[in-house]
C-alpha cells in the first residue's frame, strides 16, 4: 500500500506549472495504461486550461485547490476546492478560473 501526500504534490505541480508557457503540469499518481483506472494530478495556473477533447472512459474531477470551469457544449459547472465534478460523455473543457489543482480520475471503458 502507498500513501501519497497530496498537498506537496499539488505545491510542487503548481510551481512547475507556473514555470511552463501553457500553465499546466500533471502527474499520473495510479494507474496507467496496463490499469482500468487512472488517478493524474493536474495543476493550471489562473486563465490556463485544456482544450476541448473526449473523455477515454468515466470519469470525475475532484477540486483539490483553486476555481476551475469545466464545459461542454452550451453547459458549463463551476469547480473549487472540495467540489467532485463528474466529466459529462462528450466533449468538454477545462478552464482554471485561479491557480488550481484538481485530481482526475478515469476508468477507462472496455
Amino acid at each position: 500500500m502507498e500513501t501519497i501526500a497530496l498537498e506537496a504534490h499539488v505545491r510542487e505541480l503548481l510551481e512547475r506549472a507556473r514555470g511552463t508557457s501553457g500553465g499546466r503540469a500533471a502527474e499520473t499518481l495510479y494507474g496507467g495504461h496496463e490499469h482500468a483506472l487512472r488517478q493524474t494530478l493536474l495543476a493550471l495556473t489562473a486563465g490556463a486550461g485544456l482544450a476541448e477533447h473526449e473523455s477515454p472512459g468515466e470519469a470525475t474531477l475532484l477540486v483539490l485547490h483553486g476555481h476551475v470551469r469545466l464545459s461542454s457544449g452550451d453547459a458549463s459547472w463551476e469547480g473549487r476546492s472540495g467540489d467532485l465534478l463528474t466529466i459529462p460523455d462528450a466533449r468538454h473543457a477545462l478552464d482554471a478560473v485561479e491557480d488550481s489543482a484538481v485530481l482526475l480520475t478515469v476508468v477507462k471503458g472496455p
